[in-house]
């Protein structure tokens, strides 16, 4: 728990993050520069991380997440540690799935987490053609 008080109103922060979030759901960013402050447990910070480093438009499964973190045995704690993500977007749980490659678990719901899937591998494909923009 932070033990702060809430003052609503406009910061620098604040301001990045929408832009960040602007350019990210145009398909101009793919990494976040925002500064996070993560607050949770270590392990729960650990799994955050290592979220960070799934790539773009890529997915692993919460095992290989378990894996990438040396609790092989944890995927159940990983799976936890995911949802409990108090940041989604700028840590990109929804790019885990299951290992048999379906949509499991999101916070936002699964249409949210297909959504952002799609946004992603649609905006790693360089060749995009507006076929409707030819005369």
């Amino acid at each position: 728990m932070l033990h702060a008080d809430f003052i609503e109103h406009q910061t620098s922060v604040l301001q990045q993050a929408s832009a960040e979030l602007e350019q990210y759901f145009a398909g101009q960013r793919l990494t976040f520069d925002l500064p996070l402050h993560l607050a949770g447990t270590d392990f729960q910070i650990a799994v955050w991380q290592e979220l960070k480093r799934i790539p773009y438009g890529e997915t692993i499964s919460y095992s290989d997440l378990a894996g990438r973190l040396r609790h092989h045995e944890a995927v159940r704690a990983v799976a936890n540690a995911v949802g409990a993500n108090p940041l989604s977007v700028f840590i990109p749980c929804h790019r885990v799935i299951g290992t048999n490659h379906t949509l499991t678990g999101y916070a936002g719901g699964l249409t949210v987490k297909k959504f952002l899937l799609d946004l992603e591998a649609d905006n790693r494909n360089p060749l995009k053609i507006n076929l409707f923009s030819y005369n």
